[in-house]
């Protein structure tokens, strides 16, 4: 049997029923730029190195079954998982289910996972800027259909706040929809890069944060990764453009 991939568990209060991991690039078949668990087939990958680590991860989960992959294209869209076809255009999913993983692939976005309090609901988000500010973190949580009091979440490896610069027209768009009482929290997730005028560096983790407490989901846990500086562990976009996509997934088991 080949050895298990060093994993990320999180950290979190979840109940026992629900299993959730993020994967890292360690532990697959791929070659570089690719090393070596890439999970994405639309990187430039070979087919056969992505199959094999698709099914050395399926095969890690107690359904032993299919993940539910998307075509993400950083939007709003929120499936049911396993709904809509082969690879359907979505950003997020959640699932009532047994044994049906919702999945997520990123390399710098934020990917974050949430389970409702009873361990009867589950989703997997990805939110790069775009889908953050457009609110595909509110969809989701709506798609879920609890009370968000009870909503845990988990945020997963991204890109830091010490490496993702963006430009103003970034800042401008969290601040135009952000609420009153927000605003200022916004405002102090963008901190000035004194060598490029006009330039920020961007906290995906707070903005999240804030985007969630203000539906009233305050139970998150996570954050604290940079994909760009931790080459060992992540693959990273902004850091290497030709490079892998690692997965976030949740499910329900028994």
């Amino acid at each position: 049997m080949p050895p298990i991939p060093p994993f990320i568990e999180p950290d979190w209060p979840a109940p026992a029923n629900v299993l959730a991991l993020s994967t890292t690039r360690r532990g697959g078949c791929s070659a570089g730029p690719y090393d070596s668990l890439n999970l994405a087939h639309h990187v430039g990958d070979s087919d056969g190195a992505v199959g094999a680590n698709r099914d050395t991860l399926s095969a890690l989960l107690p359904s032993g079954g299919a993940v539910s992959w998307l075509s993400q294209v950083h939007g709003t869209r929120v499936l049911e998982a396993g709904q809509g076809g082969l690879y359907p255009e979505a950003d997020a999913q959640w699932s009532r289910r047994l044994g049906a993983p919702c999945a997520v692939m990123t390399a710098d976005c934020l990917p974050v996972l949430f389970c409702s309090a009873a361990g009867d609901v589950v989703a997997a988000a990805h939110a790069g800027w775009r889908g953050l500010s457009a609110g595909v973190l509110e969809a989701t949580v709506r798609s879920m259909r609890t009370q968000t009091e009870g909503v845990l979440v988990w945020l997963g490896p991204a890109i830091g706040p010490a490496a993702f610069e963006v430009g103003a027209e970034v800042r401008t768009t969290f601040l135009a929809s952000a609420g009153s009482t927000e605003a200022s929290a916004v405002e102090a997730c963008f901190r000035r890069n004194p060598g490029r005028p006009g330039y920020y560096y961007a906290d995906l983790y707070a903005l999240a944060r804030i985007r969630l407490g203000a539906l009233g989901v305050h139970r998150f846990f996570g954050g604290g990764f940079c994909t760009h500086s931790d080459t060992q562990r992540f693959f990273s976009y902004r850091r290497d453009g030709k490079t892998g996509r690692m997965a976030s997934l949740i499910l329900l088991r028994e």
